[in-house]
This record gives structure tokens, sequence and C-alpha cells, in this order.
């Protein structure tokens, strides 16, 4: 082999020097991409770049504005693209400001629309990302979703009431008016009509049984919506947590025509939220509560305070299945496990699911130790029981739409599903690595007959298993 010379050595450095220019070695990183994700709960911005980034965050509280200083970098289009993705209904952020503040010193500057404590961290190579600057903006006053969803239900028993009834029509017509009280007893909350009706049903598998027999109404009289409540008032709201997982910065598994499982998961929510909001259970109004309601991150353990915070009666994860080959397919149903996975591939999807705080990007330092300590206790003994006959119900429900991948609930040790105190299951709609089943879950008659299942499971284990009382209630 040829040695070099210490002069052909030169020779080739400056070479290189000369190829890549002043500009490119004084630029300790490339900005690859920038990304904004605007929610009620926070805000996320966050900075890819191929190397990482040398951040000095400075907080000003009035107004209120967090100032980034990134050095070892200039100006580039993709940070003053940062302008552009700040939205008009960001509940948090009002602009952004790029500017050089000194050579190889950028700065970006956020100006708040509310007080925030933000969390600025860094993110090392994981998946499809590169390295990861991140701002998290919270709002300091965090909101009560319990609150919200009892008040929530006053407003709707409100104005269902009607005017009082007198002799003196001058006085029915002033009862009337906005902001005036009543005094009369409201009537029981009226009955929610029955989903409409679609001339054809869609399965998943030609073979499976339809799910919805337009012969059979979807609840027993003892269950439907628009049971008698006591004294005209639902005293003992039923909440449903609803939990589509990933979201934001994690995509969850792709399907191979590009279908990205937080999208389809999202709607599958929502479709379900508006069931449940208009379902009630033995005279018991029930509400759906969202871990998110938009195409944002939230971390695992956030996901289960959240659902303690509302005090929920079930938690329901949902999720598309993946596998490495496109041929599996079908619906699971999951629950935890206290010894150990009841077989390798529960196993497998309890260790792909709980990575997704390493996709999504979550902050480790700002653990709250409590939380931490939650996530690592074992969910108590009769909290699986009650998740097992959950998972049992909607498995039951789920087969009416199509095949199951397990005709069993199956269970493993799924970080999302160690709220110690509420009945939690993870639901595999389908395989979203499947060709097949990947077109249905886009599908919205497959989605609707999703939560149309989904449903069904969840008043079937009511049904049997009535909701222990709460601290706070109607």
């Amino acid at each position: 082999m040829k040695r070099r010379t210490a002069f052909q050595w030169l020779g080739a450095a400056s070479t290189l020097l000369l190829t890549l220019g002043p500009h490119e070695l004084a630029r300790g990183a490339t900005i690859v991409a920038v990304r904004m994700w605007p929610a009620k709960d926070y805000t996320r911005i966050t900075i890819e770049s191929d190397a990482e980034l040398n951040a000095t965050p400075f907080f000003v509280a009035d107004p209120p504005r967090l100032a980034v200083d990134i050095e070892g970098i200039e100006i580039v289009p993709a940070l003053r693209d940062l302008i552009g993705h700040v939205r008009a209904d960001d509940p948090n952020v009002a602009g952004v400001r790029v500017g050089q503040n000194a050579p190889n010193v950028v700065r970006i500057v956020i100006d708040l629309k509310r007080p925030i404590t933000p969390q600025v961290f860094q993110l090392a190579p994981v998946a499809a990302y590169q390295h990861r600057l991140v701002m998290d903006l919270y709002p300091t006053e965090a909101r009560d979703p319990l609150e919200e969803l009892i008040a929530q239900r006053l407003r709707e028993l409100d104005q269902a009431q009607p005017a009082p009834q007198t002799d003196d029509p001058l006085g029915d017509l002033i009862a009337q008016l906005p902001g005036e009280p009543t005094t009369q007893t409201p009537r029981p909350a009226a009955t929610a009509p029955p989903p409409p009706q679609r001339p054809e049903t869609y399965a998943t598998d030609p073979s499976a049984p339809a799910s919805r027999d337009p012969a059979r109404p979807a609840f027993s009289a003892k269950q439907r919506p628009g049971a008698p409540t006591t004294g005209g008032r639902v005293d003992r709201l039923i909440v449903v947590a609803l939990d589509p997982g990933h979201g934001g910065e994690d995509p969850g598994a792709i399907g191979p025509g590009g279908t990205r499982e937080k999208d389809v998961v999202l709607a599958i929510a929502r479709l379900l939220r508006d069931r449940i909001n208009r379902t009630q259970v033995n005279g018991h109004t029930m509400r759906a509560f969202l871990t998110r309601d938009g195409d944002y991150f939230v971390p695992l353990h956030v996901r289960v305070d959240k659902a303690r915070r509302v005090e929920a009666d079930l938690f329901v994860s949902i999720h598309a299945d993946a596998f490495y080959t496109p041929r599996p397919r079908g619906a699971s149903v999951y629950a935890l496990s206290q010894r150990g996975a009841t077989s390798a591939a529960a196993r497998w999807i309890a260790d792909k699911e709980n990575a997704a705080d390493l996709v999504g990007g979550v902050n480790m330092r700002a653990r709250d130790a409590e939380l931490q300590r939650t996530l690592l206790d074992m969910s108590t003994t009769a909290q699986i029981n009650d998740s097992l006959k959950l998972g049992r119900a909607m498995l039951a429900e789920i087969g009416r739409v199509g095949r199951l991948h397990k005709p069993q609930v199956e269970q493993a040790g799924f970080a999302v599903l160690r709220a110690p105190d509420i009945p939690s299951i993870l639901v595999e709609t389908a395989f979203i690595s499947n060709p097949d089943e990947e077109r249905r879950l886009r599908d919205p008659r497959f989605q609707a007959d999703m939560a149309d299942a989904l449903l069904r499971g969840i008043v079937a284990y009511f049904s049997q298993n009535p909701p222990l009382a709460r601290s706070r209630a109607l």
C-alpha cells in the first residue's frame, strides 16, 4: 500500500477546506427541520439538526416570552420558516421572532399569550429523527379536566330546563329571557336518538357477522340512552378516558400506503367520544375524556395521570397494530400483567408501545417523583381483574365487526395501563401493516363500526359492573 507524505495529507486537507467553505466549517450543525405542535395542554417547538445544538434559554415573565440563543449556526431558511408555523388558534404562542444576535449565534424569541412554565431540553437521535432541541411551553395554571366535564353537564341540564308556566303570560315571557332563574324541577335527561342506520354494513372480513343488526336495538331497555334519572338530574357522571395512541412527534406505526397510526386512532377516538357523550347507562350519563384531542405528543405517564385526574371509571387506549411482515391481521385487546407477558407477541407489542416516549420525546428530568413511582408500582389485582372483564366484553363486540387476531385478552407490562385504581385496556383495532386492513382503517365506515363496537363493550361492562362512588359528582 502506498504511503502518503505529509505534503500529500496537507494538500488533501486544503482541498477539503476549499470544498466546504468558511460558513460550513463555522456552523457546527445543519438544521434539518422545524416543527410546532399547538395544544391546550402545551405547545411544543422542535428544531431538528444533524448535530447537537448548543442552546441557552432565557425566560422573561412580563410580558411573557422565551428567548433561546443557539451558538455555532447562522440564520437559514428553515429557522425563518418557524415564524410561519405559528397558528392563530395556538392557545400559548402569539408569535416567533428569529434574528442573528451575534456572529454564529441565532436568537429565537417566542412571544407568549399567557404565563408559561417552559422546558427546554435535548433529545438524542432515535427512529427517523436526528438530534432534536425541544421547547415545551406549559401553561402555569393547569386546567381541571374533571371540573370541565361536570360544568359541561350542568350547562346541558340548565339548558334542558323548561320555562316555568304561570297564569301571567307576561311573566312567562320574562322568565324565558336569558339569565333569568327558574325554580321548576328539571326534566329527566332527554333520550338521545341512536346513531343513524346505514343501508349496508361494513365488515373487515367477508365471513364476519354484521357489525349492526338493524332489527336489534343497540342497547337493552335497561341500558338505553335517556333512562330515568334521580330527581331529573344525573347524580353520578361516568367518565371514560379514551387514549388515542402516539401523536405529534410520534406518528406510531406507518402503513405501506403511508397511513399514520396517530391519525386513524384519533379519528376512532373522536367518534367513540361522540357516542359516549350521548349515552346513559342505568340512569347515569357518560362522558368521554380524551388524553389528546389533537396532533400532539403526550408522554405515557401523563396519559395515566390525566385519567386519574378526571377520576376515570375506565381507561381505553386505542392503537393500530404493526408487524415486520404484512401478513398478520385482526384486532386484539390487552391488559396489564403482574407476572410477565402471556405470550411472546404480547411482550413484543408492549415493548413497542412502551418505546413511544423515546420517539415522542420526554424530558426525563422534569418527571415528578410521585408520577415516576406510580408508573413503577404494579397495579392491584382487583384492577387487573376488572380490566380483564372489560377486555372480554370488548372482544365480544369487536368480533362482530371483523376478525380477531387473538380470541382472548392478552397481558403484558404496558406502561400506559398502570393506573392502579382504573380498569385499563389497550385495543389494537387492526394491523396497519397489512395493506387490506390499512385501507379499512382509513375507511370512515370501518372507523364508525369500530367506535360502535367499543361503545357496546363499554356499556356491556357497566351493565354488569356499576361504577363506584366518586369524590366529586353532580
